[in-house]
């Protein structure tokens, strides 16, 4: 059996709109790397080309990594995965990777979700708003919070098609 092959490069996909994710995209940009991070916009165009059999629906959920293999890491280890990367911050994700480790990486990912969902339900009395910001998503995801992310293709927005609600809401 062989072993599975080294990664070379990690891509980071990170909500762009997210005003937490962008702080630490620039943060990653900043630290050494042991494994070269490519941080590119969730649900975007370049996105999408780049990874085109992704589900970029669920990558504006929640943080996805994929590794230059094909390799998909969401949620807390794609934040370990993410860390294993950075010089000074393998040793932290290799003591996350641990049982008792995993449970504080999940803690640290369900804190920012609670996090970008305040943000999000700051902005609400004005219409779909995110960190301050009009939300935009022009692939056709939208987000209610009694509804959670729902998907209307391109060309119904007359109102013809139904839309269809995100897996497991």
């Amino acid at each position: 059996m062989n072993a599975p092959a080294p990664v070379r490069r990690l891509t980071v996909l990170y909500d762009a709109e997210c005003s937490l994710c962008a702080f630490l995209r620039d943060w990653l940009r900043r630290q050494p790397q042991l494994v070269p991070l490519e941080l590119v916009p969730a649900g975007s165009e370049e996105a999408r080309r780049r990874l085109p059999g992704l589900d970029h629906g669920a990558t504006l959920d929640e943080i996805t990594v994929v590794g230059d293999a094909g390799q998909v890491y969401r949620g807390p280890a794609a934040w370990v995965v993410t860390l294993w990367a950075l010089r000074e911050h393998r040793p932290l994700a290799h003591r996350l990777s641990t049982p008792s480790g995993a449970r504080l990486a999940k803690g640290a990912v369900l804190a920012a979700a609670k996090w970008r969902g305040a943000q999000w339900n700051r902005g609400q009395q004005g219409g779909a708003r995110w960190g301050g910001r009009v939300y935009r998503r022009a692939d056709g995801w939208s987000y209610d919070p009694a509804l959670g992310w729902t998907y209307t293709a391109p060309g119904c927005t007359d109102g013809t098609c139904a839309p269809h609600r995100a897996p497991g809401r």
